[in-house]
């Protein structure tokens, strides 16, 4: 399924049940890499420090994350996740009652996570290649704890979409120069709940970061997404995203989730891995596989 251009501002997005002002003062488009720019490094770099993220439509062939979207579904089949009689490599959520999510949970943390066929999505040669030009070196480190995310249409209360934070944050023990990938496992459009962005959000906190002025625990800031557009007289930057869409952005932007609205019952699936330098001080703690009782 291709992902059609939609406006965002005629929707009704929420996340965390907080509805997004539709205001062009406080909702606006992501900015996708213009084609004359794919290639040019540098170019990038700039724009990666300008705006604090990239957006890089048709980044991988769809179908190596269909196939892993497919992989996922099918190794949860057996814990209900997905609809009795569909096919579960599209990710049609089942009614929440008949869900074992202790089997869930082991085929997830046992399985799936540590599986050589996330390993190689995570690795892929392009991605690897991609880093290694734009960090400018061979020696790259990809972070062990690398996580996965389904959220099933429906599902509501605080928590249940991402809620406002940056990377950093969580991250204090390595180099502020890791780079995240968020890649959406399968079409992502507007009402399936993808991740958004605070425009220009990463200066500010910059800013704050030197001056020692952001107190923030390792914690998320808010769920309130209006309220935080409003303190930083910012827009919250969003699009549709198709499978193959890779989203990159550096450890100081603000950014969250939607949630998913999707009116077929489809399940959301993305990853966010973290690359950066080897030779750069790596925190110690993001050495292991994610578990979802890591206390990170």
């Amino acid at each position: 399924m291709t992902v059609q251009p939609s406006s965002a501002p005629t929707r009704v997005l929420t996340s965390n049940g907080y509805r997004l002002n539709p205001d062009p003062r406080r909702l606006g488009r992501l900015e996708p890499i213009p084609d004359a720019e794919r290639g040019d490094m540098e170019a990038l770099r700039l724009r990666l420090s300008r705006n604090g993220y990239l957006f890089l439509p048709g980044f991988f062939d769809p179908a190596t994350v269909q196939e892993f979207r497919r992989h996922y579904f099918e190794k949860l089949e057996p814990s209900g996740l997905t609809r009795t009689g569909t096919d579960p490599g599209d990710g049609i959520a089942a009614q929440q009652d008949v869900l074992d999510r202790e089997r869930l949970r082991s085929i997830l943390f046992r399985q799936i996570v540590p599986g050589a066929e996330y390993e190689a999505l995570c690795r892929h040669p392009r991605l690897v290649t991609f880093y290694e030009q734009l960090l400018g070196t061979n020696d790259l480190h990809l972070h062990r704890r690398k996580i996965l995310r389904h959220v099933g249409p429906g599902e509501s209360g605080i928590g249940v979409a991402t809620q406002a934070h940056y990377d950093l944050v969580y991250l204090r023990d390595g180099t502020d120069r890791v780079v995240s990938s968020w890649i959406p496992l399968g079409d992502c459009p507007i009402e399936r709940g993808p991740l958004i962005y605070l425009e220009g959000s990463h200066r500010m906190v910059r800013r704050q970061e030197a001056a020692g002025t952001l107190k923030r625990p390792a914690a998320s800031i808010t769920a309130d997404l209006p309220a935080l557009a409003e303190q930083y007289d910012a827009r919250w930057l969003v699009t549709d995203f198709a499978a193959g869409d890779l989203m990159v952005h550096g450890a100081h932007i603000i950014h969250a989730s939607l949630d998913n609205h999707d009116p077929n019952g489809v399940i959301r699936l993305s990853t966010d891995i973290r690359y950066q330098a080897a030779d750069q001080p790596i925190d110690a703690r993001w050495q292991n596989h994610w578990h979802d009782q890591d206390g990170l």
